[in-house]
């Protein structure tokens, strides 16, 4: 849990920085969440 904690905020800095649009950083969030929700289960 601890680990996960640590890498979200660098995934999401990668997400972040590789689109170019507001469309696609709606893309990259919402497929950062689909991640999230899959280590969840």
């Amino acid at each position: 849990m601890m680990r996960l904690k640590l890498m979200l905020p660098l995934i999401a800095m990668l997400f972040l920085t590789g689109c170019n649009t507001v469309q696609g950083v709606g893309k990259d969030i919402q497929a950062g969440g689909k991640a999230v929700e899959k280590v969840a289960k």
